[in-house]
């Protein structure tokens, strides 16, 4: 029986060569996941939730969001949650702020980390913020005004990368245009979003490819969603393309107010036992992911999407 936690010794497979040795999990369980749910959680179940994920390893857990608290009420208490988890050496929990007023309820509330956010996708923007994009970059340069001599890292978010609801395909270079402007605005990392996960590994490919040519890889992340069962295909792609830091939501919690249709995050349980299965460390417990992950489950009443889970969390495979 294979252990998913350890080390595969076969010989190394040609088609897998060149793959990173490490990928860095982006846990967005406890924001991205929990904002879509109608089941309201309490500080105390969240701030647990999001302490079980920084004990199981992830290097980065995205804590809550300080957007208007009647846009998102499941994230009202983004100060109580902030201020109460215990924070683990090593580990980073960035919050999400759309504009200068967030960012001061961030900074009030002790945020060291924080993300910012646009699209790709014109009419998903206004759908999702109410902002043109060339808006919302005029918010994220306020933000970053800000953000730069306090010190803060800076995550960026382009949303729609690969598809937009509203529009249908969005092309490669406007996903790229996005990202680039962000970087330019002096983020550290920029994740590339499939929002309403429709892309499959030759879109991937190409829109991926399209952002290598002026993006380093090191400087980008994948965000995909499991709307149409795609998540880990498309993740094996961004792989061989050299990206190294996806996100994840645990138990596979979330999906989009904005994006009809959209499925739940990929669950980080089943990023895991793939990376694992593939001999790709990630320094992250996958038992206590999953505990994690049952944890919140209960308290929001409803089984998970994460394959992993939804067989018990065993494994019984030989290599």
């Amino acid at each position: 029986m294979l252990n998913p936690q350890s080390k595969i010794q076969n010989p190394k497979s040609k088609i897998l060569s060149g793959l990173p040795r490490r990928v860095t999990v982006v846990e967005v369980g406890p924001r991205d996941g929990l904002q879509n749910e109608r089941t309201p959680v309490s500080t105390e179940a969240k701030v647990r939730f999001i302490d079980a994920l920084s004990s199981a390893g992830l290097a980065v857990v995205e804590a809550t969001s300080f957007v208007h608290p009647k846009a998102v009420p499941q994230l009202a208490d983004a100060e109580a949650v902030l201020g109460a988890i215990t924070r683990r050496p090593g580990t980073r929990y960035p919050s999400l702020v759309p504009n200068p007023r967030g960012l001061e309820r961030a900074l009030r509330a002790g945020a060291r980390e924080i993300a910012v956010f646009t699209a790709a996708s014109e009419s998903f923007n206004r759908r999702n913020i109410n902002r043109t994009i060339d808006e919302s970059f005029r918010d994220i340069a306020a933000v970053m005004e800000q953000a730069r001599p306090a010190g803060l890292w800076v995550r960026g978010y382009v949303s729609t990368a690969f598809g937009c609801p509203y529009e249908g395909e969005v092309p490669a270079a406007r996903a790229m245009e996005v990202a680039e402007r962000l970087l330019d605005l002096g983020v550290d990392e920029v994740s590339i979003g499939d929002t309403i996960g429709v892309a499959t590994p030759r879109q991937v490919e190409v829109v991926l490819g399209a952002l290598l040519q002026r993006l380093p890889a090191r400087r980008l992340g994948l965000h995909f969603h499991d709307t149409r069962g795609t998540a880990l295909a498309n993740t094996l792609i961004a792989l061989q393309m050299g990206i190294s830091v996806f996100d994840a939501s645990a138990g596979g919690l979330g999906g989009c107010p904005y994006a009809p249709g959209a499925a739940g995050n990929l669950a980080t349980e089943d990023l895991l036992y793939m990376l694992h299965g593939m001999g790709i460390e990630t320094g992250v417990d996958l038992d206590q992911v999953a505990a994690a992950s049952r944890a919140i489950l209960a308290e929001l009443g409803r089984p998970p999407s994460s394959k992993y889970l939804q067989v018990g969390g065993c494994y019984g495979f030989e290599v």
